[in-house]
């Protein structure tokens, strides 16, 4: 049983978005704290789903296609704290007020939300989300404090793409910036210590390929 319902991560959400840190440089982004009820972050970072093994890290997310754990409908029947948060992410209350906040245009898009366990070895190079991706939010899990450096890297728009700031990774900590040109970001390659557990919530737009992600 989830002790969380759909209204109670919806309205904590939109507090929480409330005193997001809208940050412009290089880019647009906002840092968040205290993203979800505590509750329903321990509920997602304790899914019985194990992280990936021996998984061929390229610097690409597709890497590791095989093992990717979606918020679906399949994963909402197994699991009813995905159920909340796909509910909770399709409140036309959220979305009305992400769009005002951060003027994505969520509303003509479809929700995915990804589960995702990062281990030693993973990496992501410095890239910019594709263009049916309207909306991005990281929402990170772990509560280990071995990986208070592990937070999403932002990189600058130049052609080296130098690394300008590090997300602090703590649970219940996020990220939030809208896929543009110069949105450059990644994983900068260096060890992890424990799994680095993290909610990615992405509005796409309708014509989205992969449809056994949506929610």
């Amino acid at each position: 049983m989830i002790s969380s319902t759909t209204a109670d991560i919806a309205t904590w959400f939109l507090s929480c978005l409330t005193e997001a840190d809208h940050r412009t440089a290089p880019y647009d982004h906002w840092l968040l704290t205290g993203c979800l009820p505590e509750e329903t972050v321990k509920e997602v970072a304790s899914l019985p789903v194990s992280p990936p093994v021996a998984l061929p890290f390229d610097g690409r997310r597709e890497s590791g296609n095989s093992t990717r754990i979606f918020c679906n409908p399949e994963q909402q029947s197994r699991f009813p704290v995905c159920a909340a948060l796909a509910e909770a992410f399709s409140d036309p209350s959220v979305i009305s007020v992400l769009e005002l906040a951060t003027g994505a245009q969520v509303s003509r898009g479809r929700l995915r939300i990804e589960y995702c366990q990062d281990v030693d070895g993973f990496w992501l190079e410095p890239h910019v989300d594709i263009k049916v991706k309207l909306f991005t939010m990281l929402i990170y899990l772990s509560d280990d404090p071995r990986l208070a450096d592990a937070g999403t890297d932002i990189y600058d728009d130049s052609p080296d793409h130098k690394r300008v700031a590090t997300v602090p990774y703590s649970a219940n900590a996020g990220l939030i910036f809208i896929p543009a040109a110069d949105t450059w970001h990644g994983f900068t390659r260096r060890p992890i210590q424990g799994v680095r557990k993290s909610l990615i919530v992405n509005y796409v737009t309708p014509d989205w390929r992969a449809v056994e992600e949506l929610c």
